[in-house]
């Protein structure tokens, strides 16, 4: 596969991989309500910080997430078998109970009383992009080629695809006055369910990516 080829393959799986567990469409009712009291230019600078400071946490978890834990002695493998359990456990829990996600992030999203202080505590995490995002990062990173051509490519794919999420985090919140208006609750739990089903066929697929790699070596040295 060449370096556009990878590239391309690795920002059609992590971009809605990172979508729908960031899911800005939904997050989005819940931000309009938090900053109700503010105005709607306190509210555009708000989402602007927030999608930068979200633009950093999954581009800086797909990139030093993995390599992180391989420093530990947490083999490849592993870290796919575990990052393909806790994207599936994420998006079961979404798409079996999107009510219970949505109170609890509402919770996270309590406003703080400085902008600088409220737009990375807790709007940006745990609320945008918490333990959950950060764990799915560093699971899509550990479905990095080993080296080379196709390592570079990767990352350019996934970081873009990070980017791309952080720039629909910035438009959804900045304009979360008409997206309640457009899709109100019922149509945003369509989308999350929808979101929460893709992100589990994506995390069984890097958790049978995973025992692959355990299997494969045992298969090959078993006698014919």
């Amino acid at each position: 596969m060449g370096g556009w080829e990878q590239a391309a393959a690795s920002f059609l799986l992590a971009f809605p991989t990172l979508f729908s567990i960031v899911n800005p469409l939904a997050a989005a009712l819940i931000f309009s309500q938090v900053t109700a009291d503010r105005n709607h230019a306190e509210r555009v600078r708000l989402a602007r910080l927030v999608a930068t400071y979200s633009a950093i946490v999954m581009v800086a978890s797909l990139w030093a997430g993995s390599y992180v834990l391989n420093f530990f002695g947490v083999s490849l493998a592993a870290l796919r078998i575990a990052g393909g359990f806790v994207v599936a456990e994420r998006a079961w829990a979404l798409l079996s109970a999107p009510e219970r996600t949505e109170a609890r992030k509402q919770e996270q999203a309590a406003p703080a009383g400085d902008m600088a202080d409220a737009a990375f505590y807790p709007l940006t995490m745990p609320f945008t992009t918490g333990p959950g995002t950060i764990s799915v990062a560093i699971a899509l990173g550990s479905t990095r080629p080993a080296a080379g051509e196709g390592l570079a490519a990767f990352f350019l794919g996934a970081s873009a695809a990070a980017l791309a999420v952080a720039a629909i985090v910035w438009l959804a919140y900045g304009s979360a006055d008409r997206l309640v208006a457009l899709l109100g609750e019922a149509r945003a739990r369509v989308v999350t369910r929808l979101s929460a089903f893709l992100l589990l066929c994506v995390g069984v697929q890097i958790l049978i990516n995973g025992i692959t790699d355990v299997l494969a070596p045992l298969l090959a040295g078993a006698p014919g």
